[in-house]
């Protein structure tokens, strides 16, 4: 049951704290904003670490990375579910159903690293049936069979970020990850040259400094979050759940959408630049270089839509849907503003930020005019993504999928190709279908959150359980 709403003087509900809700969403999304940004300094670091190596090394650097991401961010989304459940528990402050559901979140994480893993190891094998040169793919190969090593840290970790996540415990894993990256960076130095005494194992120190950096990781949270529940009196494995079939379904139930949302998301893109591929030199490095921007401004509205996901399952567990609603729709306006910041910053300054990456003219040429195109869609991409985390608060993973995969696979992608090659606009064809894609993302989602919020806040009037 909610708390009354506080009445003033004159017998008026009194306004929600806007500040207090501002800040709690702030104070999640900024560690969370940090810690993508580390998990994607991870591949940086490896690459610049083997750049004295040359051109291939870099290369079979760069592809293992490209080729771990996807299957790796599959299994990381299957535990998305774990911000719905542990979120909302606790906001009925049942901590030891929070200890349920993160021991359930092992589990789930120890089921799917085999079939990862077996995944990566037949690409690995596979580089040389792909038209890949010798040079670049025998090395990929070998540091993306050390890599794979690192996929159950890599889901613990994920798993146990969830957690703490969800009971609001958050700078933590800002920290676990700066000191992971420095971990990588030594490690790299020492095992790429060969430093104190170590052999020099080029590529293949990289891949396993990157799993050390990750095996840290995992452990760092895990005995963070033993110690946080130590400490408040709730022991973190003093009844630690063995596994339950229905709760690891609900986690599958809610996670395999988000997963698929995930993949249909970063497929989309994959595809398009494969297909910018054919056209150009020229337009496949501007298409990188505007993506990168775009890349960049995303991982904000990201980080709301995490911090989202936690207040309105906090609502929603502590009984509060009128709480829950506004919390949902204050952390979008929040993504979409900054958005809106974004694609001022996109159109004000376009040469100055081209000319960050080059000074190619014929590049300084085309960038411009994409950046008009990519400050276009910002609006629409942080409320796509904020909408997303703000529905998995609430329990609805799917809509977020199909949405993706109508706006992208059915819609986005068909006219940017059609516009592309067919009308022969080239790069601008291809980005105005990704445009129409978010756009169309963006409406949906908001129109459901609004429908599903709206109907739980009716259902919590009329003392109905709220159900979405």
């Amino acid at each position: 049951m909610a708390a009354p709403q506080p009445i003033s003087a004159a017998g008026a509900p009194l306004p929600p704290d806007w500040a207090a809700e501002l800040r709690t969403v702030v104070a999640i999304a900024i560690p969370v904003v940090l810690s993508e940004i580390g998990w994607m300094m991870q591949g940086v670091v490896d690459t610049v670490m083997v750049g004295r190596l040359g051109p291939a090394a870099i290369g079979a650097v760069a592809l293992g990375n490209a080729v771990c991401y996807t299957p790796s961010l599959f299994g990381v989304g299957l535990l998305l579910g774990l911000d719905t459940m542990v979120s909302q528990a606790y906001g009925r402050r049942d901590h030891d159903e929070c200890h349920r559901w993160l021991a359930q979140g092992v589990y789930l994480a120890a089921i799917a690293t085999p079939f990862i893993m077996l995944l990566l190891v037949a690409a690995s094998i596979g580089f040389t049936h792909f038209g890949i040169t010798a040079e670049v793919a025998a090395p990929a190969g070998q540091y993306l069979r050390l890599l794979l090593w690192g996929t159950l840290p890599l889901l613990l970790y994920s798993g146990t970020r969830r957690y703490l996540q969800g009971v609001g415990e958050v700078r933590v894993i800002t920290v676990t990850y700066v000191i992971a990256n420095l971990i990588n960076w030594f490690g790299n130095w020492v095992l790429i040259y060969g430093k104190l005494g170590f052999p020099a194992l080029g590529v293949r120190g990289s891949a396993i400094s990157t799993v050390a950096s990750r095996i840290f990781m995992a452990l760092a949270l895990l005995l963070f979050a033993w110690r946080y529940e130590r400490m408040r009196g709730h022991p973190l494995f003093k009844h630690w759940a063995g596994p339950q079939l229905y709760r690891l379904r609900t986690l599958v139930r809610l996670g395999l959408p988000a997963a698929g949302q995930i993949l249909m998301e970063v497929g989309g893109w994959s595809f398009a630049t494969f297909g910018v591929g054919y056209l150009t030199p020229v337009s496949l490095a501007t298409h990188q270089i505007v993506l990168n921007y775009a890349s960049m401004t995303y991982m904000v509205p990201l980080g709301i839509s995490s911090a989202a996901a936690v207040v309105v399952g906090h609502a929603v567990g502590a009984g509060d849907s009128a709480r829950a609603r506004r919390a949902g729709w204050f952390s979008i306006v929040l993504g979409a503003s900054f958005m809106v910041l974004a694609a001022i910053v996109f159109l004000a300054i376009p040469i100055p930020l081209i000319a960050l990456y080059t000074h190619d003219p014929r590049v300084m040429a085309v960038g411009p005019s994409l950046l008009a195109i990519a400050a276009a869609f910002q609006i629409f991409d942080g409320i796509q993504i904020v909408s997303t985390g703000s529905l998995r608060g609430l329990g609805e993973t799917r809509i977020p999928m199909w949405a993706n995969f109508v706006g992208y696979w059915l819609l986005g992608l068909p006219l940017g190709f059609y516009l592309c090659f067919g009308l022969h606009r080239g790069i601008y064809g291809m980005w105005i279908g990704l445009t129409l894609a978010l756009v169309v993302i963006a409406l949906a989602l908001i129109v459901r959150w609004n429908r599903d919020s709206s109907r739980m806040a009716r259902q919590s009037r009329v003392g109905l359980t709220p159900t979405v």
